[in-house]
């Protein structure tokens, strides 16, 4: 699968108005590697551009945020004890989509910063949102599954109702808010690969070294217990990198649904339930499904469709069909 992605990053990259070839490709990529300016001779300028400045880091971009997206969705599903679970399911988007649209509406830019503004400002939003919905959710010094799903609707609500309002408010800036709310990958640039990458990087990791401790949390809390699982440190640690994953998803492509629902039952299909192969198969599924889902988006027709109208079209029917594939089987 891993070759797969590899295959499709070249492949996906060469895809558009201007077609370039896989050669091609692999000699930009090549040359801006490694540093050999020489490997370029030959090469037209324009797709030079093309290729490394747009959809190049426009592809990283897509994969990256796939791939959080399936892991956090995998983690959420196991602790939550949800098979509808995703990673929206604490709130976090509505945080995130509040910020940002909230940063549309009053023009607000960080000084030296304005690519990255807007996914700051919804980073920002999402952890905000997240530290309510923790504060919320703890009682006695505990924190409970049912006590953090709730806590998660009720903060997502108001954040929505804070979202409508600022549409309503909005004159001119109401497109660009909705076209953010809808999810896309139009416009991102190497920036948002360095903002992704560290947080979609860490978080695998974590979820890798936990994935033994998820297998035994799925036997009951006494039993994970009585086999030396700190039941409460696990659950947190899982649930807020699973958090801090979707927050820095969200930040960079605004709200792209099904992704984080879907992936991981299949691949659970596919492999099984052991968290050990299934965290790192959902992310590159994750990965290939949404990078594919952007090429589409930007090709299928003359308009670009934004990738989170596409991934919603596509998946509630799809999800259905897993669904009652499963009630039949059991």
């Amino acid at each position: 699968m891993a070759l797969l992605l590899g295959g499709l990053l070249i492949g996906y990259t060469g895809i558009g108005v201007l077609s370039v070839s896989a050669g091609e490709i692999s000699q930009i990529i090549g040359a801006k590697v490694t540093g050999q300016a020489e490997w370029l001779k030959g090469v037209d300028p324009v797709k030079e551009a093309v290729i490394w400045k747009i959809r190049l880091p426009r592809l990283v971009t897509a994969m990256l945020v796939g791939a959080g997206l399936a892991v956090a969705g995998t983690i959420f599903q196991a602790i939550l004890i949800n098979p509808l679970a995703d990673p929206y399911t604490l709130g976090v988007s509505s945080g995130a989509a509040f910020a940002a649209s909230l940063a549309i509406y009053g023009n607000w830019q960080i000084a030296g910063m304005p690519l990255l503004s807007l996914p700051l400002f919804a980073f920002g939003g999402a952890l905000f949102s997240l530290a309510v919905v923790y504060a919320m959710a703890r009682i006695n010094g505990m924190l409970s599954v049912t006590n953090l799903i709730l806590a998660g609707v009720i903060v997502g609500s108001i954040f929505s109702a804070a979202i409508s309002l600022l549409k309503s408010l909005s004159g001119d800036e109401v497109s660009a808010i909705v076209f953010w709310l809808m999810g896309s990958f139009a416009s991102r640039s190497w920036p948002h690969v360095w903002l992704a990458l560290p947080i979609v990087a860490t978080g695998l990791a974590v979820a890798l070294y936990y994935a033994e401790d998820l297998n035994l949390l799925s036997l009951g809390a006494r039993t994970a217990g009585h086999l030396g699982v700190d039941e409460e440190r696990v659950r947190t640690a899982l649930l807020i990198i699973a958090s801090l994953i979707s927050a820095g998803c969200v930040a960079v492509c605004g709200i792209i649904g099904f992704v984080g629902l879907i992936v991981p039952h299949l691949m659970r299909m596919v492999i099984g339930p052991d968290n050990r192969y299934l965290i790192p198969a959902s992310a590159l599924f994750g990965a290939i499904l949404l990078s594919s889902a952007d090429t589409l988006a930007r090709n299928l027709l003359t308009a670009e469709i934004p990738v989170g109208v596409l991934t919603t079209l596509l998946g509630g029917p799809f999800f259905i069909y897993i669904f009652r594939t499963k009630m039949k089987k059991g």
